[in-house]
């Protein structure tokens, strides 16, 4: 099954900025940094790195889990010692109070719409908080697209993944910790109307066993998807429209998604 996602690369035009930004006011600490690309472990089982590219952004939307309890002290932090502006929602308020939890929202130099958002269901003392932000793991990341009820049937019948929240123009596509936010591009990105570009970005799942990769390449075999396997790096990568997929096999415990009392976290065949 796919347990989470493992990495999320994106496009900047600036190393430097996103280092302040990530590093210097986030505290995300850096596990690789060069000229032109910087990598960034804000939890033992997520990196998330930028290259350094000379062409138009379109922004992304990801968000990261935190504990419930400790939600308050997050958005105190970010507001005072972190120094950053969270968005408002056209009423004025910051923190969104929605049946399940809480959310709020702020971007980066890149423009790309962050998410510090937390569930009251999820259990604690499963996952350790990881930094200032308190971060669990990296819960959503956006995909517009065309057509979400094509791209959301690709991530159940190629990754067996869940569906939540279904509509003609936004899906929730889930498989372990890991929510695919699927959206129409004509939807645009709450809170602030921002419009849904599909960004440049490499996303990677982590696979919890080698029998679960057979499968995904059977699938794709069927759908004529070329891809390409990287068997000493234990990776599978593929191009599904304008977003690039890679799998990994880790050791993130198969288990945690249950134990957190995630919706739809039945272990998967």
């Amino acid at each position: 099954m796919i347990t989470h996602f493992l990495q999320l690369q994106l496009n900047t035009v600036s190393v430097q900025g996103v280092k302040q930004f990530y590093h210097g006011q986030l505290r995300f600490p850096i596990v690789y940094e060069s000229d032109n690309e910087i990598a960034f472990q804000p939890t033992e089982y997520f990196t998330l790195s930028f290259i350094e590219a000379a062409e138009s952004l379109a922004p992304a939307h990801f968000a990261f889990e935190v504990p419930y309890s400790e939600f308050e002290n997050v958005v105190n932090w970010l507001q005072s010692a972190g120094g950053v502006t969270l968005l408002k929602w056209p009423d004025g308020r910051i923190i969104d109070d929605f049946e399940t939890g809480m959310n709020v929202y702020f971007r980066d130099g890149d423009g790309n719409l962050l998410e510090i958002i937390t569930h009251h269901y999820i259990k604690e003392g499963i996952l350790a908080p990881s930094g200032e932000l308190k971060i669990l793991y990296l819960r959503e990341i956006g995909f517009p697209v065309d057509s979400v009820i094509d791209f959301r049937k690709f991530f159940v019948e190629i990754f067996n993944f869940k569906l939540d929240k279904v509509s003609d123009n936004f899906t929730f596509a889930i498989g372990g910790t890991s929510h695919a936010v699927v959206t129409s591009k004509k939807r645009k990105w709450i809170p602030i109307a921002m419009t849904a570009l599909p960004p440049t970005m490499k996303v990677v799942f982590g696979v919890s066993s080698s029998d679960f990769m057979d499968k995904v390449k059977i699938s794709l075999s069927a759908k004529c998807i070329h891809f390409d396997e990287n068997k000493e790096d234990r990776q599978l990568n593929f191009k599904i429209n304008e977003y690039n997929f890679y799998l990994r096999l880790t050791n993130f415990p198969e288990e945690v998604p249950t134990l957190l009392n995630l919706p739809y976290s039945r272990l998967q065949p």
